[in-house]
């Protein structure tokens, strides 16, 4: 039997065919367009997702089909299942006052106790609230609501449906009971009937794009968590039992594994941020790799906050900024890559910290993304989260584990597990360098001051500027 696995992305749909036994059969992608039609908007038209889907599909060869994607994204239709709008996308940052809106509604406290999170812009929920105050017209139309992958499930399969892992990055959902919140829905006064039914992703053959990011990366149970170094940063796992952060500094979600929770930390900027110094200061990806290997750890001081496009994990600030801290003139462009990486790694471990405090026990990361090609930034992520580090032999991420998903619901494999097992294989591992562990607990401990002080100083009323 074949497994097919559709991620429906940011830049484009990307699929993949397997074996039963998890073997790469053949791959497809196919992108399209980002519409940012006014600062901080960002929205796709879902007739594209669909003809790009389409068109992966056409390159490959039937089978099961799985679905991952975006999470968070807004697609409302109205009679007929025709799309009102074009879709809001996760990186929209439109509703900072309907996010406000719904805290003060439902109640903050309330609101991380239900849905595992804060209100972020990112989210479903407040772009209905946006959509109800600033275009009243197009709200009344609504019959129904979607998430991305799921628009292109409609199209592909007649069927309006989602899993309760994609489900939780609504702010609609219950995650502790996996069901719709009515309370929040009857809070917020939308319609439950709006929404689609819900269930395991076992069942659905789906999930949000990190949660099938994990199951193609193996990071289904306890000890394994998954590491992330693409444009963005996360570190995810799997959780003993539901349990959000009294702050809500990491998102808790329903996992793609029946019964099962995760939390995410999320960095906004990580292999971003490095290829942010590159655009600055020109190189190439070995140059980089050959001067920062120059280099001792701590950079002789250097240090780099990776805010560049403000902070979600730990910090939940959209106005933190990024900055290169104990310049000297000895540091040269290769002292700067490597005080990026370094940077990128004590983000990655903030996040990893907020998760043992919610009981991870953290024996080995499985790590993907663009930045885990490069063999220095592997060996320092590894000893600053003083964690054996493993890459699996499939690069496809979410697609993967989306075809993973699609072979459970077809009775392939008993459960995700057995497919883990089957399917996902270890390719190589990188451990901590015992003489950097030392120097980088150290300089973690200095990382953790560079976002208080870098703060603009109306957040600091306490400090007061001396006269000269």
């Amino acid at each position: 039997m074949r497994l097919i696995g559709l991620d429906v992305g940011t830049s484009g749909v990307k699929g993949v065919a397997i074996s039963s036994e998890g073997e790469l059969l053949a791959t497809a992608s196919e992108g399209y367009p980002l519409s940012t039609p006014r600062p901080g908007w960002a929205e796709q038209e879902p007739e594209d997702w669909w003809r790009a889907a389409q068109a992966c599909l056409a390159r490959l060869p039937e089978g099961e089909i799985g679905l991952s994607g975006q999470m968070h994204g807004l697609v409302v239709l109205g009679a007929n299942d025709r799309v009102l709008r074009p879709a809001i996308l996760w990186n929209d940052q439109r509703t900072g006052p309907q996010c406000r809106e719904i805290e003060a509604r439902v109640g903050l406290e309330r609101l991380i106790e239900l849905t595992g999170n804060r209100a972020l812009p990112g989210f479903t929920a407040p772009k209905l609230l946006w959509l109800r105050e600033h275009e009243p017209e197009t709200y009344g139309r609504i019959h129904q609501v979607l998430l991305p992958k799921d628009y292109v499930r409609l199209r592909l399969t007649g069927e309006s449906a989602t899993d309760a892992a994609d489900a939780s990055g609504t702010l609609l959902f219950d995650v502790a009971q996996r069901r719709w919140s009515t309370e929040v829905c009857d809070a917020l006064e939308i319609p439950l009937d709006w929404l689609p039914p819900v269930s395991e992703s076992t069942v659905a053959g789906s999930a949000g794009d990190q949660a099938a990011a994990a199951v193609g990366g193996g990071v289904v149970g306890p000890g394994c968590v998954s590491v992330v170094l693409g444009t963005s940063g996360v570190v995810f796992a799997v959780l003993p039992a539901y349990a959000p952060d009294e702050q809500a500094r990491v998102h808790v979600f329903c996992h793609a594994v029946p019964g099962s929770w995760h939390a995410m930390g999320v960095m906004l900027s990580a292999a971003g941020a490095l290829g942010w110094l590159r655009t600055v200061v020109g190189g190439e990806h070995d140059a980089f790799e050959a001067e920062a290997g120059v280099w001792p750890p701590g950079v002789e001081g250097l240090q780099f906050a990776p805010y560049l496009a403000g902070e979600r994990t730990p910090h939940a600030d959209p106005d933190a900024r990024g900055a290169f801290t104990g310049l000297s003139l000895r540091h040269d462009r290769g002292a700067l890559v490597r005080a990026t990486m370094e940077g990128v790694a004590f983000g990655l471990r903030d996040s990893l910290e907020l998760l043992r405090g919610l009981g991870v026990r953290a024996t080995v990361g499985r790590v993907s993304g663009g930045g885990a090609r490069s063999a220095l930034w592997l060996q320092i992520v590894a000893s600053a989260l003083a964690l054996r580090l493993e890459r699996t032999e499939s690069e496809e991420g979410s697609a993967f584990g989306a075809a993973l998903l699609a072979g459970v619901r077809a009775g392939l494999f008993a459960d995700i597990e057995e497919a883990v097992a089957r399917c996902v294989r270890v390719r190589d591992h990188i451990d901590p360098v015992p003489a950097w562990v030392d120097r980088y607990e150290r300089g973690y401990a200095r990382y953790r001051m560079l976002y208080p002080a870098l703060r603009p100083l109306e957040q600091h009323p306490e400090v007061v500027a001396e006269p000269p």
